[in-house]
């Protein structure tokens, strides 16, 4: 196929062009990212600085929090700039591209993370006499690096298959970001056989993982009728917790990716639930509400260590929780 561009910048419609939704979309997004920041990188803080937060999980959940952090901030910004200026210019090859490819990214490694922050219970609640010996630093690295390499594949084949399609005009997306079926909308070629490769590549893999996830979460479930009550508890409050996030991450992505390549105006509201509202729950759900009492300690005590460190009742004084 011939490249030949003669686009060198879109122009982003955005979620609405009514001025007054915009200011209430404008300061409501504003505060969601400022609450996915703090929440996010108060979990990557407590969980490195904590020396009782050592284990398996709290190091995967730690990189998902990360993840959550900088996938949000590929989108959040600009949207909410582009809220407040009400320019939606955004250039082709860098700032189009850099989106859709970081988007893809850190979009494609956490699918593969909560692949991996499903196994981890597994492995404890299945097989717990062999948990240390599987579930060992050089394996956690590993599983996290692979991760990060399926998002790194993911990305590179979703952004060749844009970057290499001839754009004429017209340039006007009709979204808040650069995202492959609105882009395929535009191209100036037949773009059916790349929009079934687009949904093999993103909406397929999503689909099975979610399925083998659910099936993997029903084994684990099952498995825990022999548990004490309390363990059962414990174990359950852990299983839920990462369904709850599997499902707000994954139902979004199905919606929007297993489908003949098309938009649909609920499109954009769909991806502002997986880019914008799913990594602001997140640290909630993990944090408040499932009451991970061995988490809200841990934060208790950093806060104390960095608000109030000559203060030994400090940890007795914060009601935030």
């Amino acid at each position: 196929m011939e490249h030949r561009n003669n686009v060198t910048y879109f122009v982003l419609l955005g979620l609405t062009q009514n001025p007054q939704e915009q200011k209430v979309l404008f300061v409501m997004f504003l505060l969601f990212y400022i609450l996915t920041m703090v929440g996010n990188m108060l979990i990557v803080m407590t969980i490195t600085f904590s020396k009782t937060l050592g284990s398996p999980m709290y190091f995967f959940l730690a990189s998902l929090s990360f993840m959550d952090a900088i996938y949000s901030t590929v989108i959040s910004p600009q949207m909410i700039s582009n809220l407040f200026l009400r320019e939606n210019i955004i250039s082709f090859d860098f700032s189009c591209m850099g989106q859709l490819f970081t988007d893809h990214l850190f979009g494609g490694a956490e699918v593969f993370l909560l692949v991996v922050m499903a196994y981890d219970p597994y492995v404890a609640i299945c097989k717990p006499l062999h948990y240390l010996s599987i579930m060992n630093w050089q394996v956690c690295i590993l599983l996290l690096v692979v991760a990060w390499v399926g998002g790194f594949v993911h990305s590179v084949v979703q952004v060749a298959f844009v970057y290499n399609l001839p754009f004429c005009g017209p340039n006007v997306i009709d979204h808040f970001m650069c995202d492959m079926y609105p882009l395929l909308e535009l191209a100036c070629t037949d773009t059916y056989f790349i929009g079934l490769t687009v949904v093999a590549n993103g909406g397929a893999i999503c689909m099975v993982i979610f399925i083998l996830l659910l099936i993997s979460y029903g084994f684990v479930l099952n498995s825990l009728k022999t548990y004490s009550l309390e363990g059962r508890c414990k174990a359950l409050s852990t299983c839920i917790s990462h369904i709850t996030v599997v499902v707000l991450f994954f139902a979004p992505c199905i919606f929007i990716y297993v489908r003949p390549f098309s938009t649909f105006p609920i499109d954009k509201p769909i991806s502002v639930v997986f880019t914008v509202i799913t990594p602001m729950l997140n640290p909630l759900i993990y944090i408040y509400t499932l009451r991970n009492a061995e988490m809200k300690n841990a934060i208790k005590k950093l806060w104390c260590k960095s608000i109030a460190p000559s203060d030994p009742s400090c940890i007795f004084k914060i009601c935030l929780f």
